[in-house]
């Protein structure tokens, strides 16, 4: 989200050109002056750290001492290793109740609201990258609800401690300390970009940051200088915000014109579930081999063009809700790896737009 990040728990990801960033990449020369805190022991007392930062100071050709101070100087944060913790207990998926998380008329009038002051910004970023303004606003709201709830996690000390202490019973600890190690590396590469301090930057549990929640290495990847004042904010620039959620929407094929789903039913005559239900949310289907596996479609989505995918929404003990995903729907779930945030995305979008007709 993004692809972890904060509100929903998300691995995230986010941002864009280089060139767009404020600063000399040979500024940052001086100690690193973090505030003192009582959470847990510093990163310098870690060998593995203290080699990990000389072998990317090496990397990235940033002043050794100034790298070693930023690991060595953040700390364990045994907040962020417990929300990180794998559920201990089965967990039954509800759409409605997710939903009832997000679609609320606080969001929706706050969405209004950002809609209304943003315009401007918001048409020119459909117009240059296709991605429509409700799903921009509907991101945005979902993540921080419009930049209320960014996150007061110190970045460092959230990547630090994931990269060298992510809870080993999770399936995927070691994949995902790496992952985070990476993040480290590219937190601090743009901190020097920026001449910024690293002890600064607050975000989510998982190191994602400002009003669209953005991962470091998808902020220098996706994120976009809208404003055009010749940096990059994701905190406080709304235009920068907006831009670069739909940049980052377009680098994963965001299709302009095209829904995001249709509606589907079943003929159970010759519902082959097992088939519909294998490729998961990804598209794999044409209109015609959809069809034949016992899926119902009508009007517009008869004549998609594209693949498309059977999205299923569990319901708790009720029965689940199902719809025709498109690559649209798939490159929502890019931003967050879940068919429920995507849906949740669609409709506050769809809400507050409503809103901002009437």
């Amino acid at each position: 989200m993004p692809f972890y990040r904060s509100g929903s728990a998300l691995f995230l990801i986010a941002a864009l050109a280089c060139s767009a960033w404020a600063g000399d990449a040979k500024l940052l020369r001086k100690k690193v002056a973090a505030p003192a805190q009582t959470q847990g022991p510093l990163y310098a007392t870690r060998p593995e750290a203290m080699q990990f930062a000389d072998d990317m100071a090496a990397r990235r050709d940033l002043d050794p001492d100034w790298v070693r101070d930023a690991i060595g100087q953040s700390r364990y944060n045994a907040t962020v290793v417990r929300l990180m913790q794998p559920p201990t207990k089965t967990f039954i998926k509800n759409w409605r109740v997710y939903r009832s998380r997000f679609i609320d008329p606080v969001r929706i009038e706050a969405g209004r609201r950002f809609w209304l002051e943003n315009q401007a910004a918001l048409e020119r970023a459909e117009k240059e990258y296709g991605v429509p303004a409700e799903i921009i606003v509907g991101i945005i709201g979902v993540e921080t609800i419009y930049g209320r709830d960014t996150g007061n996690f110190r970045v460092m000390d959230a990547l630090t401690t994931l990269a060298f202490d992510f809870p080993p019973n999770h399936p995927r600890a070691k994949e995902r300390s790496e992952f985070f190690k990476g993040e480290i590396e590219q937190f601090l590469t743009l901190q020097n970009r920026l001449a910024a301090n690293p002890f600064d930057a607050r975000g989510s549990f998982a190191g994602a940051m400002g009003m669209p929640q953005f991962m470091p290495s998808s902020w220098i990847k996706y994120a976009v200088d809208f404003d055009g004042d010749g940096t990059v904010d994701l905190w406080n620039s709304k235009a920068d915000v907006i831009g670069s959620v739909a940049s980052y929407f377009k680098a994963f094929n965001w299709q302009p014109g095209m829904p995001t789903h249709y509606p589907v039913s079943f003929d159970k005559s010759r519902l082959d579930m097992e088939a519909l239900m294998a490729p998961d949310i990804l598209p794999t289907f044409s209109v015609a081999s959809f069809t034949e596996k016992g899926a119902v479609l009508e009007g517009p989505a008869l004549q998609h063009q594209g693949p498309l995918a059977l999205v299923e929404l569990l319901n708790g003990q009720d029965a689940p809700q199902y719809v025709a995903g498109t690559e649209n729907f798939y490159a929502i779930t890019r931003y967050n790896w879940s068919s429920y945030y995507a849906m949740a995305v669609i409709e506050l979008g769809r809400e507050v737009a409503a809103r901002v007709r009437q």
